[in-house]
């Protein structure tokens, strides 16, 4: 199989689904209604991805809020503080660890098999990395950053071991903050690998909007099948550094920008594809966004994804790829 196609992980809520879970934050509505009403969100998006032809499939997270603060709250020894800016307008609760962390069962795995039970296609288990939990919490607990990264490891790696004995296929392991602190890669190295370790699922971990030029060397040292990179919204400017340092994994090629409200032509991500195929293989290329496409309404997401894989299509087409 050649130029698959795939996102990385979140999709926009519909607004019916963000009213109830306001709704359901205040106590106005019971969890199971909560529960049918994501349940619907993410049928919605796993058709929608069937019927416009993408190849490996995600949930769209409908059931999620923060990726930090989502596995937070399922872990023992977290706690959640108030809301802390990321970036631009964007503000998540930020995880407090306050004693040992512990996993009292798993946090994903039901979700994965209801929605892997929707589709015949692969769908991701999708998990949020142990560096970046780390990174993202304040640590009250724990003697050291390494100390509570190989902590989170730890249960990270239990939920990605259920995630493959319930059938995953494809396990994503999300580590935004890989570039944070360059002088940490090593560690973030040591701890995916704790996560990644004895697993035969495809694994791929996704990073984002960081210095590439500084995390560049330690691409090839991931311990992961695959990297999800950012590639458009920076201009395609890594592809100087494969020309001279091939990667020797898979790549996830990001053709769409998610933090436009323009929707691309198919013409510009056709371009995009084919200047990823002068230094990648096809059958070692994967086309998708830059990143999750929670900050999108509905509609952009959905018409930013039906151009990537008409682009794809018509590339593969030209190619006699199959």
């Amino acid at each position: 199989m050649s130029l698959l196609t795939t996102s990385v992980g979140s999709f926009p809520k519909p607004p019916y689904l963000a009213k109830a879970r306001t709704q359901h934050s205040k106590g106005d509505i019971p969890d199971e209604a909560l529960r049918a009403l994501e349940e619907r969100a993410t049928k919605e998006w796993i058709d929608f991805q069937e019927s416009i032809g993408i190849d490996v499939l995600v949930d769209g997270e409908q059931y999620r809020g923060d990726m930090a603060t989502y596995f937070a709250e399922n872990l023992e020894g977290c706690e959640v503080s108030g809301l802390v800016r990321s970036y631009g307008n964007r503000y998540y609760k930020k995880p407090v660890v306050t004693s040992e962390l512990g996993r009292p069962g798993p946090i994903t795995v039901d979700w994965w098999r209801w929605a892997q039970g929707q589709t015949a296609r692969p769908l991701k288990g999708m998990l949020t990395g142990p560096y970046t939990m780390m990174d993202w919490s304040f640590n009250e607990y724990y003697p050291s950053r390494e100390d509570l990264a190989l902590a989170f490891a730890k249960v990270i790696h239990q939920e990605a071991r259920d995630l493959e004995a319930a059938g995953a296929r494809v396990i994503q392991i999300d580590e935004p903050a890989l570039s944070a602190r360059t002088d940490e890669l090593d560690l973030v190295v040591k701890s995916l690998g704790a996560v990644t370790r004895g697993l035969r699922a495809q694994t791929i971990t996704h990073t984002c909007y960081g210095n590439y030029d500084s995390v560049f060397p330690y691409f090839n040292k991931l311990p992961v099948d695959q990297i999800d990179l950012e590639m458009s919204n920076s201009g395609l400017d890594l592809l100087d550094r494969f020309r001279r340092d091939p990667l020797k994994k898979e790549i996830a090629f990001g053709v769409i920008d998610v933090h436009n409200h323009v929707v691309e032509t198919e013409e510009l991500v056709r371009e995009r594809i084919e200047r990823a195929l002068e230094f990648f293989a096809p059958d070692k290329l994967y086309i998708d966004p830059d990143c999750g496409l929670k900050t999108r309404t509905v509609e952009e997401a959905r018409e930013k994804l039906r151009v990537m894989v008409a682009a794809t299509r018509a590339v593969k087409e030209g190619r006699d790829l199959r």
